[in-house]
């Protein structure tokens, strides 16, 4: 399921906006200002962003790098009753892929979205597969090997090697990921689990040597791509 994070300071609009997206198989998460939107940002990330560009206590640009930031692949675009070129340029600037000028009309949004995500789906995602030579791993099949024997991993070991694999250059804090591996079925994972399932999983693809897993004590975890020991 697209999860999908709206901030929209318009009551009416922000309701009418989720029951459609949420009507048309979305997992939307709303927030009527900046403080809420950051709030839901810091449990975990999101597939696309639809920010309102004026926001009571901010600005959508500022969301926007936070996103990008934090979340560079999640599809960012931008509401606003604002058209001046400027304006567009800057969104552009930022790493959005659209700006929707207001009034607009809800079911070309639904069509638009549709569309987007169905071209992101037949590209498939940068992460949906890593293979460095060695180590494979194909996160939509489930199937993984090393040095051509086959991996036998979790459902929830394939989910956190993804969650590293789609962020090689950022630290992933233990909390970050005890939030994105919660999942929809509300199986809880907690700090043992975390801790249990990185071990594991070290185990398995660092046998032949090289270092996958990076810790960062303190804070997390960062994927290092086989580079040696």
């Amino acid at each position: 399921m697209k999860r999908i994070l709206l901030a929209e300071d318009d009551a009416l609009l922000n309701r009418t906006l989720t029951y459609n997206l949420a009507s048309d198989g979305y997992e939307v998460t709303a927030a009527l200002n900046a403080r809420a939107a950051e709030k839901h940002l810091a449990r975990g990330g999101f597939d696309l962003a639809l920010l309102d560009v004026n926001l009571p206590d901010g600005s959508g640009y500022e969301l926007c790098k936070l996103i990008k930031s934090d979340w560079p692949d999640t599809v960012v675009l931008f509401l606003t009753a604002n058209d001046r070129e400027s304006d567009q340029l800057q969104g552009y600037e930022l790493g959005a892929v659209d700006y929707i000028t207001k009034p607009f009309s809800v079911a070309a949004l639904r069509r638009k979205l549709q569309a987007m995500f169905a071209m992101l789906d037949r590209s498939g995602p940068a992460g949906n597969v890593y293979d460095d030579g060695r180590l494979c791993l194909d996160f939509a099949g489930q199937r993984g090997t090393l040095n051509g024997a086959p991996l036998s991993l979790s459902a929830l070991e394939y989910r956190f090697l993804e969650l590293l694999c789609a962020h090689p250059d950022q630290v992933l804090t233990r909390g970050q990921l005890l939030d994105r591996l919660w999942d929809s079925k509300g199986n809880f994972v907690d700090e043992h689990t975390l801790t249990t399932t990185v071990s594991r999983v070290r185990g398995k693809i660092e046998a032949g040597g090289g270092t996958y897993i990076k810790t960062v004590y303190g804070m997390g975890y960062q994927w290092m791509g086989g580079d040696k020991k």
